[in-house]
């Protein structure tokens, strides 16, 4: 559960704004958007190496 304190007399869109940001840090959304669909491993590998090499040429690219 997401407590965001509130000061009084505090603008309820920056409460809001809080709270949002902290339901973020949870990663929860992220999560279920994860779940919602099965990913074969060897394509979370091919997946995971294709990052690896994308990363990897931007730090090339930046030399």
């Amino acid at each position: 559960m997401i407590v965001v304190p509130v000061k009084e007399g505090e603008n309820i869109e920056k409460a809001l704004k809080k709270f949002k940001r902290k339901f973020e840090k949870t990663g929860v959304v992220k999560e279920l958007r994860r779940r919602q669909q099965y990913d074969k491993p060897s394509v979370l590998k091919r997946l995971k190496m294709e990052r690896a090499i994308y990363v990897q040429k931007m730090h090339q690219t930046e030399e």
